[in-house]
């Protein structure tokens, strides 16, 4: 993943282009076309990492949801649902299974208005439930629980108990929410200074689930050392 100036940037209302790169909505998938180059700082080759990944939804849900009561920050899970299929040319890789779309939008950076926070994604028999609670940079906590129908339509559920998870190696705090407040770690697929990503078992609602959970630390992202380091991890082109 390289940094790109806004003249590397083309964008419509379906189409997004990054560099070589572009995200399509086609009327029902939505298309990842990767054509990138592995540049990290202090590799002497460059890969070439291609491919494309279709996420298709199964229900799609029309409401954001604010974050914060100014409104700055806003949430929308535009896919509860989905089906993800990827066929990556280099490396040569195939895998479809279950997944999920969702964005993030607002008026002012992340760092500006949270501190930290945590998110869970869970698929049950009928639906799939959302997780999402963090700190605003005004040190207010903020919480919620939602339950998505097969339809994608949203209900506001009372909140489960709090799950600690064990923190990762970069010594990320992690937490989600469970019945009894009890969930482990099954993989952690990324850890990094202020940044975790993990597979989960748990249970909610009465009901057994694998969750993918994320936690995000904003007051790391902006420490000087995490800013010096990110260039190596993803390098910047004017």
């Amino acid at each position: 993943m390289t940094e790109r100036g806004h003249a590397a940037v083309r964008r419509d209302s379906d189409n997004l282009e990054i560099g070589a790169s572009a995200v399509r909505w086609t009327g029902n998938a939505l298309e990842i076309e990767i054509e990138e180059r592995d540049k990290r700082l202090g590799v002497p080759w460059q890969r070439r990492v291609c491919g494309k990944v279709r996420v298709i939804p199964e229900a799609l849900n029309p409401t954001a949801f604010a974050l914060d009561p100014a409104g700055r920050h806003r949430w929308h899970c535009l896919a509860p649902r989905a089906r993800v299929e990827v066929q990556m040319d280099q490396p040569c890789l195939r895998w479809s299974g279950a997944g999920y779309l969702d964005s993030n939008f607002g008026s002012e950076a992340l760092e500006d208005g949270f501190r930290v926070w945590h998110w869970s994604r869970a698929h049950t028999r009928r639906g799939s439930a959302v997780c999402y609670e963090g700190i605003r940079r005004d040190g207010a906590a903020f919480a919620s629980t939602l339950r998505f129908g097969a339809d994608g339509t949203p209900e506001q559920e009372e909140l489960p108990l709090v799950a600690p998870l064990p923190n990762t190696v970069w010594q990320m705090e992690r937490k989600t929410r469970a019945d009894h407040g009890h969930a482990g770690v099954i993989k952690t697929w990324e850890d990094g200074p202020f940044y975790a990503r993990s597979r989960l078992h748990s249970r909610l609602f009465g009901e057994e689930v694998v969750a993918v959970q994320e936690s995000l630390d904003l007051d790391r992202l902006i420490s000087p050392v995490v800013q010096f380091m990110l260039p190596y991890r993803m390098p910047r082109i004017a």
